[in-house]
């Protein structure tokens, strides 16, 4: 869910609703593009805020000159090169030596329009491989490549955009484009979502679930490749391999039969879950579980995000029966 700018209160009607007219279809986009810079769907709001409010101070100085898109683009750009500079890089735990600063999950909901120029498609570019491969970047870097690769800017457009000049922009995007793809899988999640098709995906996600709502190990350690990972931020414990990870469950998460319920949701272009923890005749939001899957249809990774679930961001409800037909 997009956060809703309030104009302040001295502005005019007339005033509120030109600029609604003006922001209003970037909007998804300028968040979505707030979140690769950032890592973190919270702050990714808390950009856009600061971007429509700039864009509010400066819309009587806007002449024209360049596209809408552009000058709003550059506004969140800036504010985000900003953000940067005043926290810690955001990273998953299974990056060596990192510190313990998360990613968060996105929900596709929120994701902009395709845009014709881009190198990766909307859902490819918010893909946890490739937003964690995002903060590894300088931030100029890291912005000089998502404006080109994901948005689709030209080079002379982001010279601008950065107070640079067109070479220094070639030079940072060859850069950043040769960091990434080392650290990016050989394949896209999304490639592998359409190589294995809506209904194999369906009865995937299905079995998963009824496994885990009947607690039964060995039928999730049957749908791991071998060298799975299962990690859970924020806390720092991370399993590598079946048989780890089935050990690890069999402890303490899956110990019991009807501890938990799911709900199937979409989020950073990948197979997910919204997690439920029974309690009582209830079963409250627990989590944000994103699944990364093989084309032969096995789980190579699972990535639980816990405890503060972002239930209105994903459109999710606080609570669910903890029994019977959702």
């Amino acid at each position: 869910m997009n956060p809703i700018f309030t104009p302040p209160a001295s502005a005019s009607r007339a005033d509120a609703e030109a600029f609604e007219r003006l922001v209003g279809p970037y909007r998804a986009g300028l968040q979505a593009h707030c979140y690769r810079m950032l890592g973190s769907a919270a702050d990714a709001e808390d950009a856009l805020q600061e971007t429509l409010l700039r864009a509010w101070r400066g819309m009587a100085g806007f002449e024209g000159r360049s596209a809408v898109s552009s000058w709003l683009y550059r506004i969140a750009t800036n504010v985000c090169l900003r953000m940067i500079e005043r926290r810690p890089r955001r990273v998953l735990p299974f990056d060596a030596g990192a510190d313990p600063v998360w990613l968060e999950p996105y929900p596709d909901i929120a994701l902009g329009p395709e845009l014709p120029d881009a190198r990766y498609e909307q859902r490819e570019s918010v893909e946890l491989a490739f937003t964690a491969a995002l903060q590894h970047l300088p931030a100029r870097q890291r912005a000089v490549l998502l404006l080109r690769d994901v948005l689709g800017f030209s080079p002379a457009e982001i010279a601008e955009a950065l107070d640079s000049s067109p070479a220094s922009i070639y030079s940072a995007l060859q850069r950043a484009r040769a960091a990434v793809e080392q650290r990016l899988p050989a394949r896209s999640q999304q490639a592998t979502l359409r190589e294995l098709g809506d209904a194999k995906l369906r009865s995937l996600v299905d079995r998963y679930v009824r496994a885990w709502e009947d607690g039964d190990v060995a039928a999730i350690t049957a749908m791991l490749a071998a060298d799975a990972t299962f990690a859970m931020p924020p806390l720092p414990e991370f399993y590598a391999g079946a048989d780890a990870i089935g050990a690890f469950l069999a402890a303490g998460p899956v110990s019991q039969p009807g501890r938990w319920r799911h709900l199937a949701i979409t989020a950073n272009g990948q197979a997910a879950l919204a997690v439920y923890k029974v309690a009582g005749e209830r079963a409250l939001a627990h989590g944000i579980e994103l699944l990364e899957l093989t084309p032969a249809g096995e789980i190579s990774a699972v990535m639980t995000f816990l405890y503060d679930v972002p239930c209105e961001r994903f459109g999710l409800p606080r609570w669910i029966p903890a029994t019977g037909r959702i």
